[in-house]
């Protein structure tokens, strides 16, 4: 099953809609979610900083700052399809 990691901050709106959008998508695609915080890791806060949400597709950079659910949906479709 894909993963696909979140990485967000608390009181970040743009974090909260990229959960949402993932929520949605997930509603209609399965995928593994994993929601990292950056506040309580230094090195991923160094990191990320404000670049926020970040969202992981299997590892690999797929958003910043927002999801695109066609393009998350393109990518599960690809993913089911190559396993």
């Amino acid at each position: 099953m894909p993963l696909v990691t979140l990485y967000t901050k608390p009181d970040c709106s743009l974090c909260e809609t990229a959960a949402e959008a993932l929520d949605r998508v997930r509603g209609r695609h399965p995928f593994e979610l994993e929601v990292l915080d950056i506040s309580t890791d230094p090195a991923l806060g160094a990191r990320y900083g404000e670049r926020i949400p970040v969202v992981l597709f299997d590892g690999e950079p797929a958003f910043e700052y927002f999801v695109d659910e066609q393009a998350l949906e393109l990518k599960l479709t690809a993913a089911g399809a190559a396993r």
